[in-house]
């Protein structure tokens, strides 16, 4: 956690929320570099700890334009389904790409009804 990066400060503050048990439903944990969530090699080269580390489900992005990168790069690099949706509003809100496939729109409606 880097002070000067709010990023950083805002995934520290969800991690210590789940702590504290005002987050439920998940193992929370952060903030993690991309290679750290998601690569276990990573992680032991790097010796980072983290009941997550290296195997993270879910990816939470600081902003729209973090997140739209993040999607596409998952997207046409690694040829997986994204669900784009935002959170914290009364109600999920689903946040289509023109270009998203029939299953990834399908996947962002889920997600949305996941968290209703």
């Amino acid at each position: 956690m880097n002070p000067k990066i709010p990023a950083t400060v805002d995934a520290a503050a969800l991690s210590k929320m789940a702590d504290r048990k005002q987050i439920v439903g998940g193992i929370i944990d952060g903030p993690l570099t991309l290679d750290n969530a998601i690569s276990q090699t990573s992680t032991t080269i790097k010796g980072v700890e983290s009941p997550v580390a290296g195997q993270a489900d879910v990816l939470i992005a600081p902003d729209l334009e973090a997140g739209n990168l993040l999607a596409k790069g998952i997207t046409y690099f690694a040829q997986a389904y994204m669900a784009g949706i935002i959170v914290g509003a009364r109600a999920p809100i689903i946040l289509p790409s023109r270009s998203d496939t029939h299953e990834a729109k399908l996947l962002a409606i889920a997600m949305c009804v996941v968290f209703a």
